[in-house]
């Protein structure tokens, strides 16, 4: 599977019958929106026609409820027959709980109130295709099987033959079949959520929704209601009835990565969850039931969070069913030579440019570099080294300066684990020398300055890592492309080099 943030446009159907909203929606979505390829149908069995059709493969269906043909909800109970792993949204005007409660029954992504705001359409999509494309990727394990990519030049898969990957493939292979929640242990980088992937694809649950929440990069006061959903005026700002990912994962699989970092209030009501398969969304008193298997992930040692009082113990024990502990890149050995390998491979081909060999000297530099950020570390590396050598094979004084580059725009040790500080400590020094120089020089225009460069480097880097793929840059810094055009044109960046 590609990194959870490389996700391209998707192809969209929109199944709805009236012809305005059919037309916004589009908009948002597509070519001059989001770049998504949206295809508008206003009957249900046109439509699952359409989506049944091999030739005409969509990523999501987006479906009305009331159409002409067949209801939405019967476009929905048939379409999860027969492709299961393709998510479908149902838009409604009603505000009733029990016709949401009945989409999510018969397997519906998600649930969107109309008129609902177009950034919860943007959300809802993109984590929808993120999901159908974890869903249809399959995962290898050991090697990289070309025969199975994902379409898009890469091959998700968990590299390596080094004994303790060895132990993880059988692990994988050992609990993939149950229901048992496991405990994913790993540095950052190291390939938990491609063992989540992989636990699901192999599991009886494979043909049922799988959906991944990063709980360290949602806000304390937002975790709750994206677990559990809410109920229109909720808390400020909640304008419309939303379900959580205990919903949308229902009879699936719901991964947790970075569960160490959800706080202790919210640890109570998830603990609820396990033990009883209830949850309560935020402002409700309707209990819903969930069946979900639960895969969790951490860089962080529990007991220790446990000690500080950081982390509940009963929750500990109801998630450490079962462990998988992934080895950091600096103990798997030669598996780094194999990995250098097929990234520079992926790598060529992204960039359009030859594979580069790389010597026995500059294997052996890579090999004693430390990898504090893992496979995710050298996989960025060895793309910069691709970029920057056009596919010549790349010289010492080359490694040694994209090596030196990568420390300088990273945290090293427990930063670049994960701490709520990580990216501060990164620009933390830049920032004070350059306010101790504007207070010197009485300049007031510093926060536009620096909000502006901020802007043009961020669009700028993206755009290199990318090979110029707007798409990847938009998903990447989660902007649409109509932003991303604007500020490309404000910065005087030629959008016509860029790729769609």
């Amino acid at each position: 599977m590609p990194d959870s943030n490389e996700i391209d446009t998707g192809r969209i159907l929109v199944v709805e019958n009236d012809p305005d909203l059919a037309a916004s929606i589009e908009m948002i979505l597509g070519d001059s929106g989001e770049g998504h390829e949206v295809e508008i149908c206003d009957d249900g069995s046109v439509a699952f026609e359409k989506a049944s059709d091999p030739e005409q493969f969509f990523d999501l269906v987006l479906t009305g409820f009331r159409l002409s043909g067949m209801g939405g909800l019967e476009l929905l109970s048939r379409l999860r027959e027969s492709s299961p792993m393709r998510p479908v949204v149902l838009m409604a005007a009603s505000s009733g709980a029990d016709l949401a409660i009945e989409a999510i029954k018969l397997g519906a992504y998600d649930f969107l109130l109309k008129p609902f705001d177009s950034d919860i359409l943007l959300d809802v999509a993109r984590r929808a295709i993120r999901a159908s494309r974890s869903m249809q990727s399959p995962v290898s394990l050991g090697k990289p099987d070309r025969e199975k990519s994902n379409g898009r030049g890469e091959q998700p898969a968990l590299n390596g033959s080094c004994p303790a990957m060895q132990t993880v493939y059988k692990d994988i292979g050992r609990l993939a079949p149950t229901d048992v929640t496991v405990l994913v242990m790993g540095e950052t980088g190291s390939g938990k959520e491609l063992v989540a992937t992989a636990l699901y694809q192999h599991s009886s649950r494979s043909d049922r929704p799988f959906v991944a929440v990063n709980c360290g990069a949602i806000p304390e006061n937002l975790l709750e209601s994206e677990l559990f959903g809410h109920v229109r005026g909720a808390f400020t700002g909640a304008t419309t009835d939303r379900i959580g990912r205990f919903q949308q994962a229902d009879s699936g699989t719901l991964f947790l990565d970075e569960i160490g970092d959800i706080p202790l209030p919210v640890q109570v009501k998830l603990l609820r969850v396990l033990q009883e398969g209830i949850v309560q969304p935020l402002g409700s008193d309707r209990e819903v039931e969930v069946d979900v298997r639960i895969v969790a992930a951490t860089h962080q040692p529990l007991p220790d969070l446990i000690t500080r009082g950081e982390f509940r113990e009963d929750l500990y024990y109801r998630i450490n069913s079962a462990q998988i502990t992934l080895p950091p890149l600096r103990e798997r050995g030669d598996d780094i030579k194999q990995l250098i390998r097929i990234f520079a491979k992926d790598s060529g081909s992204r960039f359009g440019v030859p594979a580069p060999a790389f010597p026995a000297n500059i294997l052996k530099r890579l090999k004693s570099h430390p990898w504090p950020g893992n496979v995710r570390e050298l996989k960025n590396v060895i793309s910069r080294i691709v970029l920057r050598g056009r596919g010549f094979d790349p010289t010492i004084e080359l490694v040694e300066s994209v090596l030196e580059q990568q420390s300088a725009s990273a945290p090293d040790g427990d930063e670049i684990a994960g701490s709520d500080n990580g990216f501060a400590s990164i620009i933390s020094p830049s920032l004070r020398r350059a306010i101790e120089q504007a207070r010197e020089d009485g300049k007031s225009d510093l926060h536009a300055q620096l909000v502006t460069e901020l802007e043009r480097q961020m669009i700028s880097t993206a755009l290199e890592l990318s090979g110029g793929h707007l798409g990847k840059v938009c998903d990447w810094l989660g902007i649409s492309r109509v932003t991303l055009r604007k500020k490309m044109s404000a910065f005087e960046m030629d959008t016509r080099k860029a790729s769609a």
